[in-house]
């Protein structure tokens, strides 16, 4: 693509990361990445020694950027794989910092570099030799060897090249690799950096990496055959296997040269555009057909943010860094709030699951296996969530809402949390109310009873508790969840006058000795809810009573009772005689936990 009239030039390079791209400009560097969840994660750092002597000599600034170009992309590399959960502490690196006050970061970086420059001294500069050698016929000290030696080299590497572009991860990285290219030359020709005009810009860059690693090896060949020809003339020859690794020895130490002066080639070639240098350019330029593909418009986008972020360091030292807003996947996140739960003193190790499902929203049973990664928002919810339930608060007060029949209810310390057997109330309550009906909720509390019946039937509800602060709370689950409820502040039936087709009620029933011996949990409950008098039978015997004058003929009184209890109530009925078909129904796990009784 040719330039327009505005043309601008900037000694901005970049290399493609694990989903993503970084740039790296005079004083700054910004890695931008595209997370799981679509957004686009960006970090930052400003760059230290930008300013320093040996960045402006010739050859030596070189060997600084390569080897820096070396730590420097591990480490982007190991930064862009934590946005994926790939970086996650072990226990192993949890003991180097401790017992050995080492870096696990550093340590990994160390070895990604010693590893990266062993396998490339493999393969480009030991195969070669020992392929070369093979050829007994040619002269180890002569320029042919040199020269067939560095063509096995570009050899091999043209096929390391192509073979890798193959897999399915590496190929990716490519378009990104191409996204990069094409932001750089989208700036340079001048043009309005948008997902457009980048994708109408070229993919192949004169200052890319894979042009420097050809330099690289065609240099070699040059290099080499002038340290053989030197060698040679004192007498020094490269026969059998001293000379043999005499050879490779001096190949590792020239490298350092090798790399400066490549590095000198490539910018000369890159700031003219002359077409007689297209034959030098031109391998290179080819290579970047394969280490570049076509770009996404998301990959492009991701290449634009961390270019206009550099731009902006590099123009206004006073802008910060910014750090990934990453802290490990879903599965790390859920393997720290468990091992705080663990040191709790209450029942809750379960609770973990909740907790993460609920800050995260991944199911329950895709949190051990998801790499879904969490914000610092998430991971700070999520620990203060456990943290306050392991104290022992339990976990719907730490939510601030409970689950009930499927309608979501906010609870506080002011109400009772909702139970799965009241649900069951409700369900056979249910199956006799119709929308013409007239329902009364008494001791509502959190008003889960006589809204779920409201959202479920249609039928018109009245809803009777004697405290403010649980009223006020009903009131909010009312509207939360779209239902008219009339609530009515009374003690007990005081200030009812209705008569209804359905009285149902959850009231206290624990006796008043057994509150102090409940789990400490439930002690954080409001006693007005959970205190039913000596024989915990206190405002049964109230229901009984006046309930009956409260039911029009053939009305249905519904009633939760605790643990023993069924047998008593249903004396207390008998004795009003008032009721019929008096039924005792069981909750799931088997106890007597239901009162359905008829008006006669």
């Amino acid at each position: 693509m040719a330039k327009n009239k505005k043309s601008k030039t900037t000694s901005i390079g970049g290399q493609a990361v694990i989903e993503g791209v970084m740039m790296r400009g005079k004083t700054a560097e910004a890695v931008a990445v595209r997370a799981e969840s679509g957004e686009i994660l960006l970090e930052t750092t400003r760059l230290k020694n930008a300013d320093k002597p040996y960045y402006k000599i010739p050859i030596v600034r070189g060997v600084v950027s390569f080897f820096n170009s070396l730590v420097g992309g591990t480490k982007t590399l190991m930064r862009s794989a934590s946005v994926f959960g790939e970086d996650e502490t072990s226990e192993f690196e949890n003991w180097l910092s401790k017992k050995l006050k080492i870096n696990a970061n550093d340590l990994v970086t160390f070895l990604g570099v010693f590893l990266g420059l062993a396998l490339s001294i493999l393969l480009f500069f030991f195969l070669p030799q020992l392929i070369a050698d093979l050829f007994t016929f040619i002269e180890p000290n002569g320029f042919l060897y040199c020269l067939i030696e560095g063509l096995i080299r570009i050899a091999i590497f043209i096929a390391y090249v192509m073979l890798t572009s193959l897999i399915k991860d590496i190929k990716r990285t490519y378009m990104y690799h191409g996204a990069e290219h094409k932001t750089i030359s989208c700036y340079e020709n001048g043009l309005e950096l948008t997902v457009e005009n980048v994708k109408k810009c070229s993919r192949v860059h004169d200052r890319c990496g894979t042009t420097f690693m050809f330099l690289v090896m065609t240099v070699s060949i040059l290099l080499f055959a002038v340290l053989n020809a030197v060698l040679s003339h004192f007498g020094v020859t490269f026969e059998g296997f001293t000379g043999k690794l005499l050879r490779f020895l001096l190949k590792l130490a020239v490298l350092p040269l090798i790399a400066g002066v490549s590095y000198e080639i490539l910018k000369l070639l890159a700031m003219s555009k002359s077409p007689v240098l297209i034959i030098f350019k031109a391998p290179g330029l080819l290579l970047q057909r394969i280490t570049t593909s076509e770009p996404t418009s998301d990959m492009i986008e991701v290449a634009i943010t961390a270019f206009n972020k550099v731009l902006e360091m590099d123009a206004d030292q006073t802008v910060n860094e910014v750090k990934f807003n990453v802290f490990g996947t879903v599965k790390t996140l859920l393997n720290k709030v468990n091992s705080v739960l663990e040191k709790s003193k209450c029942d809750c190790e379960s609770d973990g699951e909740w907790i993460v499902s609920r800050v995260t929203g991944v199911k329950r049973s895709n949190l051990s296996n998801s790499t879904l990664t969490v914000t610092k928002e998430q991971s700070d919810t999520a620990l203060k969530y456990a943290k306050e339930r392991s104290s022992g608060v339990p976990l719907a007060y730490v939510f601030g809402d409970a689950d009930f029949y499927g309608l979501t209810f906010k609870v506080n310390e002011s109400v009772l949390i909702p139970r799965p057997e009241t649900e069951e109330l409700v369900m056979h309550s249910l199956k006799v109310i119709n929308a013409s009906d007239l329902v009364l909720d008494m001791c509502t509390g959190s008003g889960a009873i006589a809204v779920t019946i409201g959202a479920k039937t249609g039928a018109k509800v009245i809803a009777v508790d004697y405290y403010d602060n649980a009223l006020d709370i009903a009131k909010e689950n009312a509207k939360l969840n779209g239902v008219s409820v009339n609530f009515i502040k009374s003690n007990m039936f005081d200030s009812v006058t209705e008569k209804f087709n359905v009285i149902i009620s959850n009231p206290p029933y624990i006796k008043s000795e057994d509150l102090s011996s409940l789990q400490n949990e439930v002690k954080l409950e409001p006693i007005t809810a959970l205190d039913g008098g000596s024989d915990g039978l206190d405002f049964y015997k109230i229901l009984v009573t006046c309930s009956h004058k409260h039911l029009l003929d053939n009305g249905y009184l519904f009633l939760e009772c605790g643990i023993g209890q069924a047998s008593e109530i249903v004396n207390l009925l008998n004795a009003q005689n008032e009721y019929t078909e008096i039924e005792i129904i069981k909750d799931i796990n088997g106890v007597d936990r239901i009162i359905k009784a008829r008006k006669k």
